[in-house]
């Protein structure tokens, strides 16, 4: 198979497993498909929509096939002449429950486990209850509670051989050592709670109330999801363990290539890709197209700051297209209206005119309250790599937290990507300007900063430090790269994008939110640059992490074309639904919410359509929960306000009922009558620039059709 010359997205899942893909071969033949972008498609939990959260990477998910079903797939599509690029996940793993079995292996051994180096924990942390243990915050009370309550139970346990602690789906292996104690007092028949207790107090781990995650965990998550924690590449049985699958599928010609799920979170990115492209090629001449001379295609998903190149020593194809997703965005959207729209946002809700001010904010209330117990390890790492240099003297350990805190607030790229301190300016572009930026603030503690640039870029070693203190500064420099990524990921992404509305249609992963518009000059010199330098990446206008489908985001377009239409129409809408207004809701609520329905509002949906309107209005609902959630100000997905969602409820249902708001909606039907053609045409053009420009088009499944999905 020659290179991709356009891709289909197949999120597979039990509803839609091989099988189903392997029917639709002809239909993507006819489409233009030369290959199809499959999902994982390794062992993953039980009911997995996404298959992300892998518990075996020597099996071939049954639930979707199974390794016969992957096969016959793929012959399948072979016959009609298309190929398949396959999405991994060598970043993490899903943990708890009790279905992975090198996890359970980790806490039934702990450091004594053979897995325990491939998870990025950290068994000397000071905290006394934690020394060479391993926190698991996966409880919803306390341990005493559940223990009186007969909720958390002892028990035989055949997947691992001996006993464990069962709780919900959890299941917490116990040191073989304590088995023939536990035979012998008679435990599992008696649960005596003293006897437990002093049990729980001699594993390998320490059982906690999840609250307690983002405190004290001393390993390594996704973001900040307990259930999925992250694996190190640099272990080469990590590597080998989660690579043999696909590679031995591209040896054997089943698949043409690889996308490369969050390559930011690794610890060294660049070597990562260049083992893989090495391994890949090796394999090449055992494919049944050896001859042809063709490599594998090899791409990461990347999220790139603006401006920001991918890595030309990385040696992969590309990226899974989301920069070109904010650019064909930013192309489509007039900058003549971005004064008038960020005023009335800023008049509106109180809140700021610039993006940079509301992402500040996020970055720090994510920092402290998901990542606190990361961003104290990377403190102690620089102050032990400090230990030796004159310079450090009365640099505190609370002032590195203060520095670390404000320069990780002042990242505007996910990360940097040298990985060793050397003397030689290692941190990066991003990192140092981020260091610069936070030594402009007048509450800036310009030492300790100057101390982290000492650290991070190896001057404070001078060739002159131990040993010790130049491996703690080299990890001290991984270390904030890997918070630094999830923390834009999780403050950016999934709080800052739900908390300013300017206009939504510029809010999605990936997107620089603080740009609305790019010129066509510059758009023009940007497809130049990607053509001299990636011309077989990825475009993209939608993947599985969108936020709005890309025909909600090309109507919203529209907006900044007419600014003072648009702010006139909605302070007429507030008024025609004031009444529907509840305390709980805020003016900046509702405006997020009108722009949601007139980007998402059905081709052919009437304002007196009432099963219709209230089907859209139950859609418009989950999607405002979860935005209210996101958002993180007066409700979360920890501690949801019941009054919040119910009043945003209550208000979409009324807003919605003809026969309670017709005034509205026939005024809201009437601007969307007026705008959906030229929505439409903002469609069409993004779907021909991401045919014609350098780069692979991709099509997220279904989105041939019109997509108007709210996320």
């Amino acid at each position: 198979m020659a290179a991709p010359r356009a891709t289909y997205r197949i999120q597979f899942r039990e509803a839609f497993p091989f099988q189903a893909c392997a029917e639709q071969a002809p239909y993507f033949a006819r489409l233009g498909i030369s290959h199809i972008y499959a999902s994982p498609i390794l062992t993953a939990r039980a009911g997995s929509a996404h298959g992300y959260d892998v518990v075996r990477h020597d099996t071939i998910s049954a639930a979707l096939g199974g390794e016969a079903g992957f096969r016959h797939m793929a012959q399948t599509l072979r016959a009609q002449g298309i190929g398949i690029i396959l999405d991994i996940v060598p970043n993490h793993m899903a943990v708890g429950g009790g279905d992975n079995p090198i996890w359970l292996d980790v806490l039934k051994h702990g450091r004594g486990s053979r897995f325990a180096r491939w998870f990025d924990i950290d068994f000397d942390v000071p905290d006394p209850l934690l020394k060479g243990r391993i926190h698991l915050p996966f409880l919803g009370d306390d341990v005493e509670a559940l223990l009186a309550g007969g909720e958390l139970t002892l028990a035989a346990c055949e997947d691992t051989e001996g006993h464990c602690f069962a709780y919900a789906e959890h299941v917490f292996p116990i040191r073989p050592e304590d088995d023939a104690w536990i035979r012998a007092e008679g435990l599992i028949s008696s649960q005596r709670r003293e006897a437990l207790r002093a049990l729980l107090d001699r594993q390998h781990y320490r059982l906690d109330v999840w609250r307690t995650a983002g405190d004290r965990i001393n390993w390594r998550r996704f973001f900040d999801i307990t259930s999925l924690a992250a694996l190190r590449m640099d272990v080469p049985e990590a590597y080998d363990a989660v690579h043999i699958i696909p590679l031995a599928l591209y040896a054997e010609g089943l698949i043409d290539g690889l996308r490369i799920d969050h390559i930011d979170g690794l610890a060294d990115p660049a070597v990562y890709c260049r083992k893989l492209r090495a391994d890949l090629a090796a394999r090449q001449s055992h494919r049944p197209d050896a001859e042809s001379g063709t490599r594998a295609w090899l791409v990461v998903e990347k999220i790139l700051a603006a401006d920001e190149p991918l890595p030309a020593d990385w040696d992969v194809d590309g990226s899974t297209g989301y920069d070109f997703m904010d650019q064909v965005s930013a192309f489509q959207h007039d900058g003549a209206g971005e004064g008038i729209l960020s005023a009335h946002w800023s008049a509106l809700s109180g809140r700021w005119r610039s993006f940079h001010d509301e992402e500040n904010l996020a970055r720090r209330d994510i920092l402290d309250t998901a990542f606190d117990g990361q961003r104290a390890r990377l403190v102690r790492a620089l102050a032990r790599a400090g230990e030796d240099d004159p310079f450090a003297s009365g640099v505190t350990v609370a002032a590195l937290t203060r520095a670390c805190t404000q320069a990780l607030v002042a990242m505007r790229a996910y990360r940097g990507y040298a990985v060793r301190a050397d003397d030689d300016g290692a941190p990066g572009p991003s990192i140092i300007a981020a260091l610069e930026c936070a030594t402009l603030s007048p509450l800036a503690d310009r030492a300790a900063l100057d101390q982290v640039r000492r650290v991070l870029s190896g001057v404070a070693m001078h060739g002159q430090a131990s040993a010790a203190a130049q491996a703690y500064a080299s990890q001290a420099l991984a270390l904030f790269n890997q918070i630094a990524a999830p923390l834009a990921a999780k403050a950016v992404e999934d709080t800052a994008f739900y908390r300013y509305g300017r206009l939504l249609s510029r809010n999605d992963v990936g997107f620089d939110a603080a740009r609305l518009h790019m010129s066509p000059e510059a758009f023009h010199a940007t497809m130049m640059a990607r053509a001299a330098s990636q011309p077989l990446s990825m475009l993209a206008t939608a993947t599985h992490d969108h936020k709005r489908g890309e025909d909600v985001r090309a109507r919203l377009a529209v907006l900044s074309e007419m600014p003072v239409q648009w702010t006139q129409s909605t302070a007429r809408w507030s008024k025609l639904t004031s009444a529907l207004m509840q305390d709980a809701l805020t003016p900046a609520d509702v405006y997020m919410f009108q722009q949601m329905v007139v980007g998402a509002w059905p081709h052919g949906l009437a304002p007196d359509d009432v099963q219709g309107l209230r089907h859209y209005a139950e859609r418009l609902i989950a999607w405002w929960i979860k935005a209210l959630r996101e958002g993180k100000l007066r409700s979360s997905w920890t501690q949801p306000s019941e009054a919040v969602e119910r009043a945003a409820s209550d208000f979409v249902l009324k807003s919605l009922d003809p026969r309670i708001s017709g005034a509205f909606l026939r005024d809201v039907h009437a601007f969307v009558e007026t705008i959906a053609p030229a929505g439409a045409a903002n469609s069409l053009v993004q779907l021909v620039l991401r045919c014609l420009v350098p780069g692979v088009s991709d099509v997220y499944q279904g989105t041939e059709f019109w997509d108007f999905s709210l996320v």
